[in-house]
């Protein structure tokens, strides 16, 4: 499987370099000299990386088969993917949004919906569950609330704190909304 990890950007100087927007959270290992991409559209690639380097917080890269900024300017906007299958599993600590949408999201062994998306924050990522009523939860994504993750057999495993499953429920901050105002009269 693919799994995109940067997009091109505008060229940068005359020499052929691009900017991109860097969609993985390991720059330094994987845009490093030698590295080759699938590109999309295949029409522009496959790309080699030549050169990379920072300009301030933008990666500039260079690649073998660029070598002007004409030759950029065509690439602007193409994908860069690498084969997840070349991935050493032993590195990889995690899971992938593809690997995790689409499980089911269990409490114990009653299924309470189905992962739909993972939001990655700057604290914690979130996994985004659509309960069977349409509801949407969110689920922080540490060992403590998610402590199993079973892709084979396709779920998580949710162990929440008491209120998780309410706590985006319109009705029930409506009820906590009345509790509160009948409080304070």
């Amino acid at each position: 499987m693919q799994l995109q990890v940067a997009r091109i950007g505008k060229p940068h100087g005359i020499r052929g370099e691009v900017t991109v927007q860097v969609l993985t959270d390991a720059p330094s290992e994987r845009f490093v000299a030698g590295t080759e991409f699938l590109v999309e559209p295949s029409s522009a690639g496959p790309l080699t990386i030549r050169s990379a380097r920072w300009n301030k917080d933008i990666l500039l890269l260079g690649f073998e088969e660029v070598a002007d900024r004409n030759a950029a300017e065509l690439i602007r906007g193409a994908k860069l993917f690498i084969e997840t299958d070349d991935l050493d599993e032993a590195e990889d600590e995690g899971w992938y949004e593809h690997e995790l949408v689409g499980l089911e999201a269990r409490v114990g062994t009653k299924v309470v919906g189905k992962v739909t998306a993972l939001n990655t924050m700057p604290a914690q990522d979130l996994l985004v569950v659509e309960a069977f009523d349409g509801k949407e939860i969110l689920i922080p994504f540490v060992d403590e609330i998610v402590p199993e993750v079973n892709i084979d057999a396709g779920y998580i495993l949710v162990t929440p704190p008491a209120g998780l499953f309410e706590i985006n429920d319109d009705t029930a901050q409506a009820a906590d909304q009345a509790d509160n105002t009948r409080e304070d009269a």
